[in-house]
């Protein structure tokens, strides 16, 4: 049984990106969804490191302010 836990939320104008966390057993996913698309995927076999990964892309996303960290030049 697949369950989603959202991390962080960062909106920016007319823009918001979110950090989820999706866990089954056999671990845990991190996404980072901008504008309705996943950006960002990577899986981690434990938790405490898929926290450590999701402060870090909100501190380096909240550095960019209103650019995407995601797009393509960024």
């Amino acid at each position: 049984m697949n369950q989603d836990q959202e991390l962080w939320r960062v909106t920016s104008g007319a823009r918001c990106v979110a950090c989820v966390m999706r866990t089954c057993c056999s671990g845990a996913e991190l996404q980072v969804i901008e504008e309705g698309s996943i950006v960002l995927r990577e899986l981690y076999p434990m938790k405490s490191d898929l926290y450590e990964r999701a402060r870090l892309l909100e501190a380096q996303y909240r550095e960019c302010g209103q650019s995407s960290f995601f797009s393509e030049g960024a």
